[in-house]
């Protein structure tokens, strides 16, 4: 994209997905920062970028959650601190998010804060069990075209979070979002040493500062907080009460979390071109929920815009970047609250604009990709960018996308299970060859496949050139060996693979009904 930085590849400190316990927690070799002062440049500065970006949606999803702005960025501070330490995936963002803001926002309203504490470190645990389970291996159910879904949907998401800033404002704020969104896409052309979002926060909150233009801020969003978050238990009873009515929110945020976690960290292994732990970083997650949870914190789980800006448009690589953005977050707000409160919201709203831009993948829709791709994959595209949008959901729409392309594969595969007849020389034999996948949709069809008067007394049905996944297909063959029985006649079947010959002789005649 024209005046975004390309992302330079470097290697990555920790990111393979087989580490032993000691090198789990200490890094599998050195740090690139620490030898590469370009590296430790580029980290620091998007640390910064990330931070500024940060503190008006750590605020806005404090208010969804109804909780006090602070407790939103105390829960991004420790979230990001945390999560760049024992999370499975370099340089992605976690914090407080607004998918997570809305499953407990209805605990807090209804039982106050001290149950969405409680529910916050009970997800942390649930998302320890799931990543402990492998969870983390489902995302191989995942198809491109939810994939592509996904991501653009996200940036349809980042946009429209932006529509509220861009309209009933002052007239001066339309000038200010068109000069943020210029120095962005021109700075870079005359270097890239500093990060453009960077050089257009800073800019524009010094000519509105010297000039003295009265547009929303920062510091309209909420107060910032004075101190650092002191550790402590939830103020709730510790009874089965208190279990049974958290514990299905903490349920609905561990797993809400988790597929928006493992989605954008999907996301980040095909930016940069690299693996990744989706184990870790799922136990990363919980880790990261519970330290939230002790610290006061609403929670939270990776920030896919955020992300964006750290890998794409500031180019880091590494952990620092996030240890760094959640140092710089408490730092800025403690420190420099008042300088940060005068950041004018439409350079924020630039940069997430051009993060959206980025993010959308153009080629999805190009008119030469529609008229090649088939219409299952656009209809499975269509529907996750529908859901999502329709519930801003991340998590429904990679749900609903995956079930739909499941369907549709299911369907396509089913007709694939072919039947041939072939009758010998002199007669006295039938010989089926079935071709295809056996499962419950394509075996549906199979028992209506065959002539059961009028073949003769010997059938062979050959399946060396078929699979036999599961149950149904067992069933199926039984009834097909019923009917010829029925008739007096017998049925060979031959061919079959060894797992198909394995669930065969452990099912078949075993089946109620398919006799």
């Amino acid at each position: 994209m024209p005046g975004v930085p390309r992302a330079r590849q470097v290697p990555l400190a920790l990111h393979s997905p087989a580490l032993s316990p000691a090198t789990w927690l200490r890094g599998s070799r050195r740090p690139t920062w620490l030898s590469d002062p370009k590296v430790l440049h580029t980290e620091v500065l998007a640390g910064l970028v990330v931070a500024l970006a940060l503190i008006p949606e750590a605020i806005s999803f404090s208010v969804i959650a109804g909780v006090d702005p602070a407790i939103g960025l105390f829960a991004s501070f420790t979230m990001a601190v945390t999560i760049a330490i024992v999370g499975g995936r370099p340089a992605m963002i976690s914090a407080a998010t607004g998918a997570v803001a809305l499953v407990i926002a209805p605990l807090n309203r209804e039982h106050g804060f001290g149950y969405l504490v409680a529910a916050v470190i009970l997800a942390g645990v649930f998302q320890i069990v799931l990543g402990l389970l492998g969870v983390a291996k489902l995302m191989r159910f995942v198809p491109r075209s939810v994939m592509v879904g996904f991501v653009n949907s996200l940036a349809i998401l980042i946009f429209m979070a932006q529509v509220p800033e861009m309209t009933r404002v002052p007239w001066a704020v339309y000038p200010l979002l068109t000069a943020g969104l210029a120095l962005m896409v021109f700075f870079p052309k005359a270097t890239t040493v500093v990060p453009a979002p960077l050089v257009s926060i800073v800019t524009l909150t010094l000519i509105t500062v010297a000039v003295g233009i009265a547009v929303p801020t920062v510091g309209d969003k909420g107060e910032l907080p004075s101190s650092l978050p002191v550790p402590g238990l939830p103020d709730v009873p510790f009874t089965l009460d208190t279990l049974t009515t958290v514990a299905p929110y903490a349920l609905a945020m561990a797993l809400v979390g988790l597929m928006e976690s493992l989605m954008t960290a999907k996301l980040v292994d095909e930016i940069t071109d690299t693996r990744s732990s989706k184990t870790r970083e799922s136990i990363g997650q919980g880790v990261a929920n519970i330290v939230t949870g002790f610290f006061g914190g609403m929670g939270g789980c990776a920030m896919i815009g955020q992300t964006i800006i750290n890998v794409r448009v500031s180019g880091a690589r590494t952990r620092l970047s996030t240890f760094l953005a959640g140092a710089f977050l408490m730092v800025l707000c403690i420190a420099f609250g008042p300088v940060v409160s005068d950041i004018p919201m439409a350079a924020l709203v630039a940069v997430m604009v051009m993060v959206s831009f980025a993010t959308f993948d153009w080629h999805s829709i190009a008119p030469k990709t529609l008229r090649r791709m088939p219409a299952g994959e656009i209809s499975v595209m269509v529907i996750t960018v529908a859901c999502v949008v329709a519930t801003s959901n991340l998590a429904i729409g990679v749900v609903v996308g995956s079930i739909t392309a499941m369907v549709i594969f299911a369907k396509r595969v089913a007709h694939l299970a072919e039947v041939t007849a072939i009758t010998d020389p002199n007669g006295s034999t039938m010989v089926y060859r079935v071709t295809g996948e056996l499962f419950f949709a394509s075996s549906n069809d199979l028992v209506g496949r065959f002539d059961y008067a009028g073949d003769p007394d010997r059938v062979v049905i050959d399946l060396s050139a078929t699979h036999i996944w599961d149950a149904s297909s067992v069933a199926a063959l039984d009834a097909i060996e019923t009917k010829y029985t029925q008739r007096g006649k017998t049925v060979e079947i031959i061919g079959l693979n060894e797992p198909s010959a394995r669930i065969h002789k452990k099912l078949s005649g075993e089946l109620a009904g398919s006799q």
